[in-house]
Formats: structure tokens, C-alpha cells, sequence
């Protein structure tokens, strides 16, 4: 259906997305990691906090990357699971605004319906959209107007067709499926080449920027990884490399199993040295990109999907409260860091940022004018990025979080302001939840009691 309105909004962008640059438009290269935690690479998000990295990962690449760009020590998902978040960044919008909210099964009638599976539970979650809006702008489509090839490799998981969506090279409706190339075995195989498609998808990634570099046409690439979900793959030399690290030899004789004998999926030597592949492939896109001579016009973004949570995390306690599916912190904090023009090397923002606010700052990048995108929940940050100081209003916007489904949990929502965050559970409605992140990032103290005014404010926003 997407396709039907493709030419309109094209006209509709062209008309409305002013250009304001002089000079040549910036690359843009988006690495988009799934099921990510916060607490999950080697880089602190917080420098005075420990347990905000995980050490034991080797990641030089996106260590080089923090040095070179900035990190931002508040980043949010659009969503706590990969298909919801993956349309907040595609559309700019929230969850709650785009209708797309999980990823389950599909009906007759392309929408993901849950209520048939969940007759006898207390009550009847919501139905999502299956795909992106037909009138949704997307990023290439933004882009395109303003000159941009845009290109989509690696997992999709919207629905639909990514060439709907304006992306002129793309690996189609893919799920998490083409990323698990070892199958349901307990064993890793031992001429694994390609974990994950990492490898390959990457040398995609880099074909593309070389087409258009020899074009000389301004791009976006986003390279969306299918590491790290679940079913970790590796190379086995990098296994290898892991499975003699103390820690790792620790805990297995913790849950009294040997290199030999933990099953693939539980195995943390695997998990390590998906990682470093990972960051191997990080680095090969950070190589080229300085090989093409376009560093100094090329920005980069490593961010997560989602938020995730370890059982194999050594010697700290984890930092933040539930996992992927849930919109606890450990659901929706994510790791992100961004290198290009005007972005001060080993920098930090320490202020909430949410997924839907790329789409406008793409534009802005761009040499658009990111007021002129309508319907939209995101902002630009590209003005932060640069030095700007946030206002205000800036500081204490609403960020929304919609997960009105079951699936490791209960129907639920939450919304953010500043440092205050109020969450509600569908099947307890007259429970008020109210966290103060500054000092409780664990969500661990329930204030709502003795703050109700501040409770009914922002409770009222939602």
C-alpha cells in the first residue's frame, strides 16, 4: 500500500523540507545493534559508574569511536522490543502515536492481533499495526529531496517493503531468522564464517558507500546488525580467546558446566566474542569510511534497538531494573554514541535523547529544516551535538513508552520527564508508580505516596 502514496509524499517533502546548506551534505551511517544493554559494551555510559560497561567485552573499535564523538549517558529506545523501536526510528514518532507497539503474529488482516491467545488472563491487550503507516514519512524519504541515496541492510523486521519505505538497496522483510546461521544446535559448528551475517552485511554496507562516493552523492546507510540477539554466533577463534578468560572459566564451573559441555546459547565465551566480531565489523566500517576520504563529512551512530539483561555479568551488580519487553529502565536505556563534523571528541550529553528524535536531526544534518516534518514526537539534537546547551523545555519534555501487550509481562506504559518517571500498569490502575532516576535508576523506591501532586502531573500526560 505504501508505494500507492510514495509519489505524494515525495512532492509533500520536496515542498515542505527547506534546504539551508551550502557546501556538501554529510554522509549519515547508522550501525543499529539488537538487544543491546545499556550496561553491555566497554565504554561507561557513565564515567563514575563501573557497572555501566561491561569490561570483560573487547571492543576497541567502538572505544575509538567514544574518543572521536560524543556519548550520551541518557539514550532511550523508542520501544522496549526490536520491531516497535525499529519504526520509532524509521517515522520519528513514539509507539503510542504510530500504533505499531509489538511484533507477535500476524492475522489475515496484516495486523499483529493478541487477544485470541489471551482469553483467560485479566485483560485484552491491544492490537498493533503490522507495518509502517502508509502516510508515515520515513527516513529516506525525508532525505530523498535533499539529495540522499539511501540504503537498509540487514534486518528489517516492520513488515512490509523496505523499497516502499524509499530505499533503493535493502535485504527486504527480514526478521531474526537470516541471522541465526548455525540453526537449533547446541554446538557451534566448527567452519562458521559468517556469525550472524555480520561480515557479509558489512561488506554490503561498505559496497554501497563506495557506490556512492565514486556517484559523489550524499548517503544514508544504516546497517542494522542481527547480533546481538539471542542465538549468539561467533568466529570459534574468538570463542576460543574467551573460554580461557577467568571469568568465563569461573562460570562455568559456577553452573557446573565445561567448554565442552554448555549448551551455545548459554555459552558467554560465544556472547564475548560476538562482540568483538561485532566491533570488527564496526571498525571495517570506520576504516573505509577514512579510506573514501569522507571522515570529516561522514557521521556515525552506534545504537541498540533495545535494552537487554545479563546472566552472565561478573563481579557487578546490574545497574538498572527488567530486560528487553518491558519498559523498566533495563527495557529502554540503551548504549549510543555518535562521531562526525562539529561533534567534540569524548564528549558526553548527559540529557534524555529517544530514538524517534533521529529522523529531525538526520534532516537537520541534511541541510532541511526538521520543524517542517509533521505528526512527529522527535527533535533534533543536532544543535546538542554541536555544543548547544538544552533549554528548559528541552530538559523536561515527555518522553512516551507504550507496551500495552503481555509477553514476559503485563499490559503497560510509562512516561519520562527530566529525571521523574511515572509508570502504569493496566491491571493495577489504582497502584500509582512514581520513580526519581537522579537517585534511583533501579526504580527500587516507589515516591508516588508522599509526591502525589508530582504523580497526578505527569500521570495527567499520558
Amino acid at each position: 500500500m505504501k508505494r500507492v502514496f510514495q509519489f505524494g509524499l515525495c512532492v509533500l517533502c520536496a515542498a515542505a523540507i527547506q534546504t539551508t546548506m551550502a557546501g556538501p551534505r554529510p554522509n549519515i551511517v547508522m550501525l543499529f545493534i539488537d538487544d543491546w544493554a545499556w550496561n553491555g559494551t566497554p565504554v561507561r555510559m557513565d564515567d563514575s559508574m563501573p557497572n555501566s560497561a561491561m569490561p570483560v567485552a573487547q571492543m576497541p573499535n567502538l572505544e575509538r569511536l567514544a574518543r572521536q564523538g560524543m556519548k550520551f549517558r541518557n539514550a532511550y529506545s523508542g520501544a522496549p522490543q526490536c520491531s516497535p523501536s525499529r519504526v520509532c526510528l524509521q517515522t520519528g514518532k513514539s509507539s503510542a502515536r504510530s500504533g505499531y507497539t509489538v511484533f507477535l503474529g500476524k492475522t489475515k488482516d496484516d495486523l499483529y492481533d493478541t487477544r485470541r491467545q489471551y482469553q483467560k488472563l485479566p485483560m485484552v491487550p491491544n492490537i498493533s499495526d503490522g507495518t509502517i503507516d502508509a502516510d508515515a514519512i520515513t527516513i529516506p524519504e525525508a532525505l530523498k529531496p535533499l539529495g540522499y541515496i539511501s540504503a537498509h541492510i540487514g534486518k528489517w523486521h516492520m513488515g512490509g517493503d523496505p523499497g516502499d519505505e524509499g530505499y533503493v538497496l535493502h535485504d527486504g522483510d527480514s526478521n531474526n531468522n537470516p541471522g541465526n546461521t548455525v540453526g537449533k544446535v547446541s554446538r557451534q559448528p566448527e567452519d562458521i564464517k559468517d556469525p550472524k551475517l555480520m561480515f557479509s552485511i558489512t561488506e554490503k554496507g561498505i559496497g554501497f558507500m563506495r557506490e556512492q562516493v565514486k556517484a559523489m552523492k550524499p548517503f544514508y546507510l544504516q546497517i542494522s546488525h542481527y547480533a546481538m540477539h539471542a542465538g549468539s554466533e561467533c568466529l570459534n577463534s574468538t570463542r576460543l580467546k574467551y573460554t580461557r578468560h577467568p571469568l568465563v572459566q569461573a562460570y562455568y564451573k559456577k553452573v557446573n558446566k565445561t567448554v565442552d559441555t554448555i549448551n551455545r546459547k548459554q555459552d558467554p565465551a560465544i556472547w564475548l566474542g560476538m562482540a568483538e566480531d561485532l566491533d570488527g565489523r564496526i571498525g571495517a566500517v570506520l576504516d573505509e569510511i577514512k579510506r573514501l576520504g569522507i571522515e570529516n563529512n561522514t557521521y556515525v551512530i552506534v545504537v541498540a534497538d533495545n535494552g537487554y539483561r545479563h546472566k552472565f555479568y561478573p563481579g557487578l551488580a546490574q545497574p538498572l531494573h527488567a530486560a528487553k519487553w518491558w519498559v523498566w529502565q533495563g527495557g529502554i536505556r540503551v548504549p549510543m554514541i555518535v562521531k562526525g563534523p562539529g561533534i567534540k571528541g569524548g564528549s558526553t550529553f548527559k540529557d534524555n535523547v529517544v530514538n524517534y528524535d533521529f529522523l529531525p536531526t538526520f534532516v537537520d544534518w541534511a541541510g532541511g529544516d526538521p520543524s517542517s516534518l509533521k505528526d512527529i514526537d522527535g527533535v533534533s539534537l543536532a544543535g546538542f551535538m554541536r555544543g548547544e546547551k538544552p533549554k528548559r523545555a528541552f530538559k523536561n519534555r515527555h518522553l512516551y513508552f507504550h507496551y500495552p501487550h503481555y509477553r514476559s509481562g503485563m499490559p503497560h506504559s510509562a512516561i519520562v520527564r527530566g529525571m521523574s518517571k511515572v509508570i502504569h500498569f493496566y491491571e493495577a490502575p489504582d497502584v500509582p508508580l512514581l520513580f526519581d532516576l537522579s537517585v534511583d535508576e533501579r526504580e527500587s523506591v516507589n515516591i508516588a505516596e508522599q509526591n502525589y501532586l508530582e504523580h497526578k502531573d505527569l500521570f495527567g500526560q499520558m
